[in-house]
């Protein structure tokens, strides 16, 4: 070959080579830009931060703050209950008990609109559900420490009391007795304390030898009756509420699992948030664990509340007892859903610590899986239980990448749903994308508390406003 028709030809593949190598380059920024996009829009997900220990993890977020109570699962390691007084719940059981809440709460909702609130069977409008984090607070003087379920769909706070008249449940603590405490007194009937127990129960007091008689009779026929009195409250040391009014249940039966009995956190004059008024300001804010081996808070009071807590107002919910909220819109891996605003102002939405899984208008859920089930495609489909409807076997998987998704509330403010509350594992290989439907678009919506756990939840009825903040128990 000639000399210049070899220098023309090195020429050449010096010159392809160069387009290679600018290619690969190319080709490398963008896989980097891919990257950053994944990570924004995308999680990966080890499947074992699912699963609860054996050992309780205590978290230490709450413990500096006044008016601060450690909030526990009931039935984790960190739990003084026991099993045989809080005997799990299948998850069958468990899903069918949040159902039965949610309609309860659903026909609340109806015949308040009707105008017939005091013949409902119980302000909080619920069955108990599971309602399975809960508080220890004392009780009299001396102080009593008792364990308490808490709940904002409920205002009333009541206690099993001694003499049981009727019949009492097994719980984990003595049984608090009234007459051993030097500061317990009655109600009478002609109290207007008495005469408020429609609105925080939903029945008609009763009177017994002129003291006031209450009742609470939830939707799924757990009951307390029992006398209406008031003692010192004591969350800690250095918080105490005098003159707390609470019912003293003589008669109790349902699903209470063990604890003493239910520490009422509605929006009612007779919950304790109105009742301290005074001294927190009608602020409360939690945080829900992560697993049952670890724990969340309870405070009472601002102090301490996260800086990067966002708010959003709360709304005039269709029951003035319940937190509304506005819903404006979803988000999945940093797009917006195709979901008319018609239809979340057609439901309304109300933020619920009772409700287990977060119900939606049909309309909102069906494209909100859709997109889901769009981004997880390399995993296989399988059955789950009869409430979810997207589920997947994660059994050849140890880590799983799935879309990032947010809610976003009335003001534009943008809550991240934390990984715990967008899959719900319902067995060591099966995990469900963890929302559900309403029957109907007209059906009120529930941000329930599998998507609450470990924000941070502000609710500041003064101000009229609900915040998230994310890593709140940590």
């Amino acid at each position: 070959m000639e000399p210049s028709k070899c220098v023309i030809l090195m020429l050449s593949y010096c010159f392809l080579f160069s387009l290679v190598a600018a290619s690969n380059e190319n080709a490398l920024v963008r896989s980097e830009a891919e990257i950053e996009a994944i990570s924004h829009h995308y999680q990966t997900l080890k499947l074992r931060s699912f699963e609860s220990s054996s050992i309780c993890s205590p978290s230490t977020n709450g413990e500096k703050r006044r008016g601060s109570l450690e909030v526990v699962h009931k039935h984790g390691p960190c739990s003084k209950l026991t099993e045989d007084m809080a005997k799990p719940l299948t998850l069958d059981e468990i899903f069918s008990h949040d159902q039965s809440r949610v309609d309860s709460i659903l026909n609340k909702v109806r015949q308040d609109i009707q105008g017939s609130k005091t013949t409902l069977p119980a302000k909080s409008g619920s069955s108990i559900g599971t309602l399975n984090y809960i508080v220890t607070i004392g009780l009299g003087t001396p102080k009593r420490d008792l364990t308490f379920v808490f709940d904002t769909g409920s205002d009333l706070t009541w206690t099993q009391c001694q003499p049981c008249a009727g019949s009492c449940y097994r719980q984990k603590e003595p049984i608090f007795s009234p007459s051993s405490s030097s500061t317990y007194s009655n109600i009478s009937c002609s109290s207007s304390e008495c005469a408020e127990l429609p609105s925080a129960t939903g029945n008609l007091p009763r009177c017994s030898s002129s003291t006031c008689v209450y009742r609470i009779q939830y939707g799924d026929n757990s009951v307390t009756v029992g006398l209406f009195g008031k003692d010192k409250l004591t969350l800690t040391s250095n918080d105490v509420v005098d003159g707390f009014f609470f019912g003293c249940g003589q008669n109790n039966a349902g699903l209470f699992g063990g604890a003493a009995g239910l520490l009422g956190l509605g929006r009612d004059k007779l919950s304790l948030v109105l009742q301290s008024a005074k001294k927190y300001g009608k602020v409360f804010s939690y945080c829900l664990p992560s697993t049952t081996s670890s724990t969340g808070f309870l405070t009472f009071g601002s102090s301490g509340i996260g800086s990067n807590v966002i708010y959003t107002p709360l709304s005039a919910s269709q029951d003035s007892s319940l937190y509304g909220l506005d819903l404006e819109a979803i988000y999945v891996k940093g797009n917006k859903l195709e979901i008319s605003p018609n239809v979340f102002m057609t439901s309304g939405m109300i933020i619920d610590s009772g409700t287990v899984i977060t119900r939606l208008p049909p309309t909102a859920y069906s494209v909100l899986s859709k997109a889901f089930r769009a981004e997880m495609t390399q995993y296989p489909l399988t059955q789950g239980p009869m409430l979810f409807d997207t589920c997947y076997d994660f059994s050849n998987y140890g880590n799983v990448t799935i879309p990032k998704i947010s809610m976003v509330w009335g003001g534009n403010v943008n809550v991240e749903i934390p990984p715990q509350g967008i899959l719900i594992p319902v067995s060591a290989e099966v995990y469900c994308f963890a929302f559900a439907a309403n029957r109907g678009d007209s059906d009120l919506g529930i941000f329930g508390n599998t998507q609450q756990k470990t924000l941070e939840v502000v609710y500041d009825l003064t101000a009229g406003k609900i915040g998230f903040g994310p890593g709140g128990c940590s």
